[in-house]
């Protein structure tokens, strides 16, 4: 475990620092989750059967603890994760975590550790809750047994500018998921198939990574951790969720932000290639990357590069308003933000 001393706050990564403690439950062949409670930050005993292990049957979420400017730690739509984590679950056939259980878990675990929170601007505490098939199943069917847990780490940026306008690369030697697989749930195998795509567009020259729709090549589905939104003249457009996009906390939070506070003509339906190509402004959108902006794509060697500076962008007033709420710096309009106490 890392003290809160021996880290560098100022140089916050994306990366896993060990905490004091994590929570941990456990289900049985009953769907019954018993409460374990806090534990120290370690290590899990699985067996080498087990079904996370040998047929990929585990879900996360991704959620934040904010340090915000009413001195105070606060959660962000924690109530939409609890909802999608039970989704991904029944997807993967896996027992619903209760939603109380849910909740109070990311509480405790968040309180128990609040010395790992970053600064207000210095970053986040990112939460992590895991579902685990912990037991021993040699056929393929669901597990007898299964674990919950939750841990948190301090984070910066997920890139090492937030703020750099990112060169995207849309592939179509990849797809990210099957249209009618399970890229709407937050599995664990949906992100596995993107480490090898995403390492030939690092040595490639390009920060970022678009997929196509696996039924339809015309159309966009998402990148390989974050929703897309194209920018033309006042309308902004996402690819509707539809099996294989993920509906994303941060994607529909950009949604409301854009028709409500910024009065943007919002749409969710298919994003053509064209429109990418041809749209204002390209940004990504999740709970790792916030909102990040694109300045450059590449398909078929051909590149767009968008004009409009940042500073200028309808970009940089949706990320403003929306890390404004989470920080508490401006009124919470549509009841957003939870104390963690």
């Amino acid at each position: 475990m890392k003290t809160k001393q021996d880290i560098d706050w100022d140089n916050l990564g994306f990366n896993a620092i060990e905490t004091r403690s994590m929570f941990i439950a456990n289900c049985n062949s009953s769907g019954k989750w018993v409460n374990i409670g806090l534990t120290p930050y370690g290590k899990i005993s699985l067996s080498p059967a087990s079904t996370v292990l040998n047929y990929g049957q585990g879900v996360f979420e991704g959620t934040k603890a904010y340090m915000s400017s009413k001195n105070r730690v606060v959660f962000f739509r924690l109530e939409e994760n609890a909802k999608r984590f039970n989704v991904s679950c029944r997807r993967l056939c896996i027992p619903d975590i209760p939603h109380d259980l849910f909740i109070s878990a990311v509480k405790e675990t968040v309180l128990d550790n609040l010395d790992y929170v970053p600064q207000k601007e210095k970053g986040s505490l990112y939460i992590r809750p895991l579902a685990l098939g912990t037991g021993p199943m040699l056929g393929v069917k669901p597990s007898d047994s299964y674990t919950f847990v939750v841990f948190v780490t301090p984070v910066g940026s997920y890139f090492k500018n937030s703020l750099k306008r990112l060169n995207a690369l849309v592939t179509d030697k990849y797809h990210r998921i099957a249209t009618k697989s399970i890229g709407f749930a937050k599995a664990i195998g949906n992100y596995s198939g993107t480490l090898l795509p995403f390492k030939e567009t690092i040595e490639a020259g390009y920060d970022e990574i678009i997929f196509l729709n696996a039924s339809n090549e015309n159309i966009l589905d998402e990148a390989r951790s974050a929703n897309i939104f194209v920018l033309k003249n006042k309308t902004l457009t996402t690819p509707s969720v539809q099996g294989s996009i993920l509906p994303g906390i941060t994607r529909d939070s950009v949604l409301k932000i854009a028709e409500k506070v910024l009065d943007l003509d919002v749409r969710e339906q298919d994003v053509t290639i064209e429109e990418l190509m041809n749209a204002d402004e390209v940004f990504f959108t999740g709970t790792a990357v916030v909102v990040a902006p694109v300045g450059s794509i590449c398909y078929n060697d051909k590149t767009v590069n968008f004009e409009i500076s940042y500073s200028e962008s309808m970009t940089k007033n949706i990320r403003e308003v929306l890390i404004n709420i989470q920080n508490e710096n401006i009124k919470d309009p549509f009841g957003w933000v939870m104390p963690a106490d």
